[in-house]
């Protein structure tokens, strides 16, 4: 388990600010949902906390370490990233690209060890898709190539995962393995988790802490009813919703109101 923090973090490219003045603190063990509209900077976020990219200022700390002063081997020992897309250029199967996750251990001239195949098998059991371990990688299905990725970032034996729309281009059954899936690690290995999500509904079902985004800057940081509410939506995504208890679970749903509706902002209930 680790926790991260960042105090300050503004960062900028090319063409403009992305993050403005970021306070954000995860503690060890948390699972936490980043949420906003296109462009806000949840990928941006992810890749500053896995120092990728460097703060133009301000501070991020891994375990009270300064990210500047950790070499990328030692951070890759410890972060894990799963991103949005995963383009592999040689014909590897499964178990090859697992094995990717071991890189940050693996010494260049011992090769691989029986530790590191067993925390390959082990991770591939964890995902569920022992079965595939022999399988191409590119000839597996958008759902069980996501299990793989996944797979493989487990194999690093992360104390933090960082997940950049891990449901991506999924159906409803894989999106809901897959977070079934990180939520289970979370509750049964204490990992800390960090994921930028699209689906506002998703993301209230299965995570304790959302924090939602706003041309770069954080505009609420809760338990899903405090932040998925009419009136926050409705100034951060500029559309009408209605959010009502789902029917199972009581955690808030957000319906979504057609144009044309006569209920058109938070302040005019629906008739």
């Amino acid at each position: 388990m680790l926790n991260l923090w960042l105090r300050q973090v503004s960062f900028s490219y090319s063409d403009g600010q992305v993050l403005h003045d970021i306070d954000l603190s995860v503690g060890a063990g948390e699972m936490v949902g980043l949420l906003g509209p296109n462009g806000s900077g949840k990928t941006t976020l992810l890749k500053l906390a896995s120092g990728i990219l460097k703060p133009g200022h301000g501070e991020v700390r891994l375990d009270g370490a300064d990210l500047r002063l950790i070499s990328r081997k030692s951070v890759a020992r410890s972060v894990a990233v799963m991103p949005q897309q995963f383009h592999m250029p040689f014909a590897f199967n499964v178990g090859e690209m697992v094995m990717l996750g071991r890189t940050p251990f693996i010494r260049t001239l011992a090769g691989e060890t029986d530790v590191d195949r067993e925390v390959v098998s082990t991770a591939l059991e964890m995902v569920g898709i022992s079965e595939l371990k022999e399988r191409r990688f590119d000839e597996l299905s958008g759902g069980e190539r996501q299990k793989v990725i996944l797979a493989m970032t487990l194999a690093q034996q992360p104390g933090l995962l960082l997940l950049d729309e891990p449901t991506l281009h999924l159906d409803i059954t894989h999106q809901v393995e897959i977070l079934e899936r990180v939520r289970s690690l979370n509750r049964e290995q204490g990992i800390t988790v960090i994921a930028a999500m699209h689906d506002l509904n998703l993301a209230s079902l299965y995570f304790d802490r959302l924090v939602l985004l706003k041309e770069g800057r954080i505009v609420a940081d809760g338990t899903p009813i405090e932040v998925i509410t009419e009136d926050i939506l409705y100034k951060v995504f500029a559309a009408p919703v209605k959010v009502e208890p789902h029917p199972v679970t009581g955690d808030p749903h957000v319906i979504i109101i057609p144009e044309g509706s006569s209920w058109s902002s938070p302040d005019r209930p629906l008739s």
